[in-house]
């Protein structure tokens, strides 16, 4: 699967949740932190706007991985901040496949 194809998952999907709990009378980015750090990543190329949108966006995304068995979003989500940043594009495209394959 290429990038533009995950990054098209990851969008859709993103707005699914983000609509489905809208509809039900809140909002908690906290089951789309993926979408939360690739909008961050691809609008700015950073993840401070991920940051501004949802403070815990990072360690819930971790703790999520970890509830899920998930080793590469677990390590991933792990990074520091930076490193998650200098690393996201590389490591994308198995956070999907991981998330994905669930």
């Amino acid at each position: 699967m290429t990038e533009d194809d995950n990054e098209t998952w990851l969008i859709d999907a993103g707005d699914i949740v983000i609509n489905k709990e809208a509809k039900q009378g809140y909002v908690s980015l906290s089951q789309s932190s993926g979408w939360v750090a690739d909008y961050g990543m691809r609008n700015v190329g950073d993840l401070v706007a991920a940051l501004d949108l949802y403070p815990p966006f990072q360690e819930e995304a971790r703790l999520a991985a970890m509830e899920l068995g998930f080793p590469r979003s677990i390590a991933a989500f792990s990074l520091s901040t930076k490193d998650l940043e200098e690393r996201y594009f590389q490591l994308f495209d198995g956070l999907c496949q991981e998330i994905r394959g669930a």
